[in-house]
């Protein structure tokens, strides 16, 4: 699919999801490796959301090289201990998990309410020297980049907020608890974008507190449509082939049970919802020969969606890693029950140490090599399928079901 210029627009969509962002960089450094050496950033238009809107800063401000950009990426990711995103010593641990308790006892009086379970602090100081935020707007002007959003989510207006900075041409856009607004991005929509409830503190900007972006975000991959793109790589974290009903009553669910259930929700469903909704838009569209298309249905344009997900259960990854957490961190997940079996998603999440995420790293490489081909095409600007994503996604997305099982 073509835009009126004649040239496709293809997007980059990084969905959040704590530790698991490092899968991420391992397909970037694969389609690194597939381009050409010299080549500058292949997706005119970047949005990401949480741990993918640090990704996609770190992509747009090096966008005239993309090697590069995806090598600093992996120097970061690879090398992530616990304490670069959040707090992990004893005395923080305890100071927060007295804060809480005395606050729920004493209703916050004297103490007044926490903000949040951890403190990501230093992760705001490893950003800070890391991403050069106004080479985003340069790369723009030499033509690398068309845009970048970032996504957010008020807590006062109940909105989805997608900061984006771009060309001239693009425009803001409204719809029902979404829009987009322009804006010069900066450190704080980064840390609002990541903020995920409870877990992190919010994040004010303007008038206005944010948390993660996931959270009002029902329709991820609308700020690339807005934005104007023709084709959408999307690059998740998570496989997708669901869970295994019990054979046997289990245990009550605990609190990092959860907790992780929520985070797995909050980053995830609403993709997937989105992804059935292109998809059946494109088979209605395509049902109509071109030349017979009119009216509203004229005036819709299919999007070609490609989705890379990790062969592999990352919850299973992350147990195989779980005592390299910091002491303090796997005493507070004992406290609220994360060592249960249920508890390994809110693990996969939190899991900011290196063994973990060089093997995320490695498992992203391997899967994008798989469909080396098909990236290509999708890049290059070849005839594509409407959807390439793997068959049992396909088939539940489809609106037309076969009676097979």
């Amino acid at each position: 699919m073509t835009n009126q210029s004649g040239s496709i627009r293809s997007a980059l969509v990084l969905p959040g999801g704590g530790a698991r962002g490092a899968f991420q960089v391992g397909v970037l450094k694969a389609l690194a490796e597939i381009l050409p050496r010299s080549s500058s950033n292949p997706f005119p238009i970047i949005s990401g959301t949480s741990a993918g809107a640090v990704n996609s800063v770190v992509l747009a401000a090096k966008a005239e090289r993309f090697r590069s950009a995806v090598a600093e990426l992996e120097q970061v990711w690879a090398h992530f201990r616990c304490h670069h995103v959040y707090k992990t010593n004893h005395r923080t641990m305890i100071k927060s998990s007295l804060h809480w308790l005395t606050s729920l006892v004493l209703g916050g009086w004297l103490v007044g309410t926490p903000r949040s379970l951890l403190d990501n602090a230093p992760l705001r100081e490893l950003l800070s020297r890391n991403v050069h935020f106004p080479r985003i707007q340069q790369a723009i002007d030499d033509g690398f980049l068309e845009a970048v959003a970032v996504t957010a989510a008020g807590y006062e207006s109940a909105r989805s907020k997608s900061f984006f900075e771009g060309a001239a041409h693009l425009r803001d856009w409204k719809r029902t608890r979404r829009l987009g607004a322009r804006t010069d991005l900066n450190l704080d929509h980064v840390m609002a974008s990541i903020a995920v409830p409870m877990i992190f503190p919010p994040q004010r900007i303007g008038n206005e507190y944010y948390g993660d972006g996931a959270m009002r975000q029902a329709t991820p991959l609308s700020p690339a449509v807005h934005l104007g793109a023709d084709r959408i790589l999307v690059i998740g974290i998570r496989d997708e082939t669901g869970e295994h009903e019990p054979t046997r009553p289990g245990p009550s669910p605990s609190f990092g049970h959860v907790a992780g259930y929520m985070l797995d929700t909050l980053f995830m469903d609403g993709l997937y919802s989105d992804l059935e909704r292109i998809t059946r838009i494109n088979e209605l569209i395509d049902a109509v020969p071109e030349s017979q298309r009119s009216g509203m249905i004229a005036k819709v344009r299919p999007i070609d969606t490609m989705l890379v997900v990790p062969s592999e259960d990352l919850r299973e990854i992350a147990i195989r890693h779980r005592q390299e957490l910091p002491v303090a961190i796997r005493a507070l997940l004992r406290g609220i029950g994360g060592k249960g079996p249920g508890e390994s998603r809110l693990l996969s999440f939190l899991l900011f140490e290196k063994a973990y995420t060089r093997e995320l790293i490695a498992l992203g490489y391997r899967d994008a090599m798989k469909v080396k081909d098909e990236l290509l095409d999708f890049l290059s600007g070849a005839d594509v399928p409407r959807l390439f994503a793997p068959d049992w996604i396909k088939r539940d997305l489809s609106s037309f079901q076969s009676d097979e099982p």
